[in-house]
């Protein structure tokens, strides 16, 4: 008899019951125990505990030390964490990880913060990349330069004059003289794919500034940067995972995924190096017939990894954009964004771009909904938000929404009449504190501190009641604070409790800050409940997958300026260690 079977006390009693006799046995005793922490349980008193039992991946048993160590036995593993807070594996509710974790897979990319840093890596990158090939620069935002402006068409050509250059920041871009040649794109250019976009013109001499909004889609570009195999992308994803779990992120969500993402994630899994559990908003354009878009949101939903509510990788629902960014000057808003330098807007009644019209956006979220997935849009803008809002309350008034969680990415820009409404639907939304950490100085700049008085409304949602979930929005480059954008989440909660941004003075809206437990709840438990996962993780309690993780120093009192400085010195995925700090 083995060990672990000796060590189960049989407590027999017979219940005669239909000619049955009954044998019930008490349980085994845990695999491993913690104990002698301060355990941040989140759940529904957020309660502070000391000591967790786990078997087989599951907490077993919460509570107090002396109560949890009396169900140990001699192969029970113990660790004593002497005092140290653990808190519940975080969660990320909004990463792009395929396409971040190969950005510099061909060569080292540097960090900018002014225009001569960018003119310095096209120079750089002219001197080794033939003549006539294309030198492509993603997601350096204006936001977040020194000058605060895109360079110009002008400046692109005498940095590259021989070569064809694009600097892209989302769905719009600058571009030099030679690569609006190779893509046929002139003075006379239209878009005629039924979608929207522009290229932005001189107001006095109707000559092209180089500035295409929502229309880098007709861009012809050709890569000519090494191209990876599948071993490559397996292993760089896997690398930025491991990376992900030293911050203490224990979840993620993909928020765009395409179906050869999807399958690198099954690979990792099926191969075991797959270190985070993975929820997937997956990718559809709004291009096209409707039809054909309805026929793919029926396919998504009839995928195995929809079907299956549990595992590792899980489908939840559908993503689309509805809208430019606030980044680079395309999101939709309410009210005219104002002439503006810094985003070379030269039209005083231009309110950005709304990629999708109410009435084709209508029948696309009522597939999504009737097939049980969750749809989700990249909604910046105020004028995005109220469109989709307005869009979930009509289909309210045609059958049920609410357990669909239909979900606001981004949400940036909104109103006390947005926030109510929301909180009524039951729509969800996904959040981004970097935003106003890295942005917050040109947004000022732009639109004022009144006007930027609803911009990221964080203690407003939670008080009313809309379950809001923490993300990055990582696009590029592995490294949590060196990334685009940087998915340490120490510095997201610092970031929503203090309303403190890089390069500007003061507090962003104070009167929106969160507490730290709202803050710990938006990064763990509200997450949960956006990705369908709440009743498996995002709280510490009996019955839950033991994913949790042991920081350097307590989060509810250390000074509050430490908080971004936290370190995680382990992260257990199932009760198993995913990362441990030397």
């Amino acid at each position: 008899m083995n060990r672990r079977l000796q060590s189960c006390v049989l407590a027999w009693f017979v219940i005669r019951h239909s000619g049955f006799v009954l044998l019930a046995a008490a349980p085994a005793a845990p695999e491993l125990i913690i104990h002698h922490a301060k355990i941040i349980s989140v759940d529904d008193r957020f309660s502070i505990q000391e000591a967790m039992a786990i078997s087989d991946g599951k907490i077993t048993a919460i509570g107090r030390n002396e109560e949890v160590l009396a169900s140990k036995s001699d192969d029970t593993r113990l660790i004593d964490l002497t005092g140290a807070t653990v808190l519940p594996g975080l969660m990320d509710s909004h990463t792009h990880p395929t396409g971040a974790s190969m950005t510099e897979f061909d060569h080292p990319i540097p960090d900018f913060e002014s225009i001569p840093d960018v003119f310095g890596y096209i120079r750089d990158r002219a001197k080794v990349v033939p003549e006539g090939d294309w030198i492509l620069l993603d997601q350096v935002f204006i936001t977040r330069l020194r000058e605060q402006r895109y360079p110009t068409r002008e400046e692109l050509d005498r940095a590259a004059p021989k070569h064809p250059v694009m600097y892209r920041t989302g769905p719009d871009a600058s571009l030099n003289s030679l690569a609006l040649s190779l893509s046929g794109i002139d003075r006379n250019f239209r878009v005629t794919d039924g979608g929207s976009g522009f290229a932005e013109k001189d107001p006095q001499t109707g000559d092209l500034t180089g500035i295409l909004r929502n229309a880098t889609r007709y861009v012809k570009v050709t890569p000519v940067t090494e191209q990876p195999s599948k071993a490559d992308r397996l292993q760089r994803l896997a690398t930025l995972f491991h990376d992900y779990n030293s911050v203490g992120l224990t979840s993620i969500a993909d928020r765009d995924a395409s179906p050869g993402a999807i399958n690198l994630y099954t690979a990792l899994r099926d191969r075991g190096d797959l270190s985070v559990r993975v929820s997937i908003s997956q990718d559809i354009t709004s291009i096209g017939a409707i039809e054909d878009i309805q026929k793919k949101i029926h396919a998504i939903a009839g995928h195995p990894l929809f079907q299956q509510k549990d595992g590792m990788v899980r489908i939840i629902g559908v993503k689309t954009f509805l809208d430019g960014g606030m980044l680079t000057g395309s999101a939709y808003l309410q009210e005219p964004w104002g002439v503006s330098k810094i985003y070379a807007i030269t039209d005083p009644a231009y309110r950005g771009v709304l990629f999708i019209p109410k009435e084709r956006l209508l029948p696309m979220v009522r597939t999504t909904i009737q097939t049980g997935l969750q749809f989700t849009a990249h909604s910046v803008g105020d004028g995005a938000v109220q469109t989709l809002l307005d869009t979930y309350e009509d289909l309210s008034h045609e059958m049920p929404i609410r357990q669909t969680r239909p979900c606001v990415t981004h949400a940036n820009f909104q109103s006390r009449a947005m926030i109510d409404q929301a909180a009524r639907l039951g729509v969800v939304m996904d959040l981004q504190p970097a935003w106003l950490y890295l942005d917050t100085r040109t947004l000022s700049a732009q639109f004022g501190d009144a006007r930027l008085r609803w911009f990221q409304p964080l203690r407003s949602l939670f008080e009313a009641g809309v379950i809001i979930g923490g993300g990055s929005d990582h696009m590029q480059k592995i490294g949590s604070l060196r990334s685009i954008n940087p998915y340490n989440p120490f510095l997201g909660m610092w970031t929503a409790i203090t309303r403190k941004s890089k390069w500007h003075e003061g507090q962003l809206h104070p009167e929106e800050a969160l507490t730290r437990e709202q803050a710990i709840r938006f990064y763990t438990r509200n997450n949960a409940w956006l990705l369908f996962c709440e009743d498996r993780l995002g709280s510490l309690e009996t019955g839950k997958q033991a994913d949790f993780i042991v920081l350097d120093r307590d989060i509810l009192t250390c000074p509050e300026d430490e908080i971004r400085e936290i370190q995680v010195q382990g992260a257990y995925l199932a009760g198993k260690p995913v990362f441990e700090r030397n």
